[in-house]
C-alpha cells in the first residue's frame, strides 16, 4: 500500500472513531432526547420518492444501519444531498455551520475535515456557499419531512436561497 493510500485509511478511521466515539457519546449526553418514529422496515414501505424511501434507499445503498441520534443527521444526508463519504460528511457540516447551526461536534467536524483534507477545500467551499445562501434550517423539523416528496422538499429548500 503506497503511502497516499495508507493516509486516506488512516483518515477514514480517524473519521469513523470521531463519529462514532466522540459525536454519538455527544448526541446521547447533551442533545435534547428524541424519539424517531420510523423502523427501516415502515421506511422502506413509505413512498416511492418520499424522503422517507429514499432514506431507506441511502441505508441500504450504502450498507448503512439506522444508529439511534444519527436519524436527523441522515435524513439531512438524503434531502441535501451530500453522500455518506469522508468528502460528503465534512461537506454537509459545511454547509450546516455556514447555515447557521453551530454546535461542537460540526465545528470539530468542519475543522477536522480542512485539517486532514486539503485537496477537498473546494467542495468544502461550494458546501460553505450553499449553507450560505439558504436561509437557516435551524427551525425545520426534519422527521415531518419523512412523508414528503423528496423533490418537493429539496425544491423548497432551494426557493430557501438568498437572492
Amino acid at each position: 500500500m503506497n503511502l497516499q493510500n495508507k493516509f486516506k485509511q488512516m483518515r477514514k478511521q480517524l473519521l469513523v472513531f470521531l463519529a462514532h466515539e466522540i459525536a454519538l457519546p455527544y448526541f446521547k449526553w447533551f442533545r435534547k432526547s428524541y424519539y424517531f418514529p420510523y423502523s427501516v422496515t415502515q421506511l422502506s414501505n413509505c413512498t416511492k420518492g418520499s424522503v422517507g424511501h429514499e432514506l431507506f434507499l441511502f441505508f441500504q445503498h450504502n450498507h448503512l444501519q439506522m444508529l439511534p441520534h444519527y436519524e436527523k443527521h441522515d435524513i439531512k444526508h438524503v434531502v441535501l444531498g451530500y453522500p455518506p463519504t469522508e468528502e460528503g460528511e465534512v461537506s454537509l457540516q459545511c454547509f450546516m455551520l455556514a447555515n447557521g447551526r453551530i454546535t461542537l461536534p460540526v465545528l470539530f467536524s468542519v475543522i477536522v475535515g480542512l485539517l486532514i483534507m486539503p485537496e477537498r477545500w473546494s467542495a468544502f467551499a461550494r458546501a460553505w456557499k450553499r449553507g450560505r445562501r439558504t436561509r437557516s434550517l435551524n427551525k425545520l423539523d426534519w422527521f415531518q419531512l419523512i412523508p414528503q416528496p423528496l423533490a418537493e422538499v429539496r425544491a423548497h429548500i432551494s426557493n430557501l436561497q438568498i437572492k
